[in-house]
């Protein structure tokens, strides 16, 4: 089970690539950065949120892991 800071840490660096590219993505849409970068950082918001929620239910799961016999 990863700790809490790992967690964080995996989804803030998740993020960071997700927010360029939905920047990137709302421009194309929009031809404003200033709707895209808006439309990227409460996408942001909203799945760090969830992003942190599905990792700590997912290391609750046991099933798919394979443990390591060598220790």
């Amino acid at each position: 089970m990863d700790s809490r800071t790992r967690t964080i840490a995996k989804a803030i660096s998740w993020q960071l690539m997700g927010l360029v590219s939905m920047t990137l993505v709302g421009y194309l849409f929009t031809r404003s950065l200033t709707a895209s970068s808006g439309i990227a950082i409460a996408s942001a918001i909203v799945s760090f949120i969830f992003y942190c929620f599905h990792e700590r239910l997912w290391s609750r799961v046991r099933w798919g892991r394979v443990s390591d016999l060598s220790s």
